[in-house]
């Protein structure tokens, strides 16, 4: 049998926000691989990113939280924790965060949150599974939970580092001549500008073509510069 890897597609995923410390440093990054093992006693597992600094956060410090975000999180929310490095940002201090028993749990655009002690760390090659056994757990909000569907549906796409990362099986749509006052997609995070909402949050007003942006406007979500960006 061959394969196939759109098979590997329709497998259901949420959409989480993991956070480590250690050595008097802290960070979150977005994921989708987090699930219950067990449920006496309660078991989750996660796979990170060997690359990433969360990864390193977790193996050093032995424990590791996570927040289900809420499916109304705003796309600028996930692109500061998906596709910025806390080497370089200190994307706590731009989230609303409380201290957790171990590590410090965001609780800003979540539903719940959960904090749990490594048991186990598992090698599968680029990342590693930790397992661990939850000892705290909190829901903040009725509020429903994002899918990783729901949030493909909203034009966002993987990291390189995620697990579902698709690379070149999803490639950009090649460019065209665009229309007046066309939509532009970030071929980083998939980010589509529309001019007719403009970005009013950083100053563009509605009914701003994409073409008439300012040189320095980069993505809202992951900061790419212009450039990035492709005609619909």
């Amino acid at each position: 049998m061959a394969m196939d890897p759109r098979a590997l597609w329709t497998m259901s995923y949420g959409m989480y926000l993991v956070t480590a410390r250690a050595g008097g440093r802290a960070n979150g990054q977005i994921a989708n691989a987090v699930f219950q093992v067990t449920a006496e006693p309660p078991r989750v597992a996660i796979a990170i990113n060997k690359e990433n600094f969360t990864h390193d956060l977790i193996r050093d410090g032995g424990w590791f939280a996570f927040s289900v975000l809420a499916d109304t999180v705003p796309m600028e929310f996930i692109g500061l924790f998906g596709f910025k490095s806390g080497r370089d940002v200190d994307k706590l201090a731009q989230a609303t965060v409380r201290e957790g028993l171990h590590v410090p749990l965001v609780v800003a655009h979540a539903v719940a949150v959960t904090e749990a002690r490594v048991l186990l760390a598992m090698d599968a090659g680029s990342h590693t599974v930790f397992v661990g056994e939850a000892v705290s757990a909190e829901v903040l909000s009725a509020g429903a939970p994002l899918t990783y569907a729901g949030y493909h549906a909203r034009k966002g796409k993987a990291p390189k580092n995620a697990p579902t990362y698709r690379g070149d099986a999803e490639p950009p749509a090649p460019p065209t001549a665009p229309a007046v006052a066309s939509p532009w997609t970030c071929g980083v995070c998939g980010y589509t500008y529309d001019p007719a909402e403009g970005d009013p949050a950083h100053g563009i007003a509605p009914g701003t073509r994409f073409e008439d942006l300012p040189d320095d406007w980069v993505c809202p979500v992951c900061g790419a510069p212009k450039d990035a960006f492709l005609p619909d």
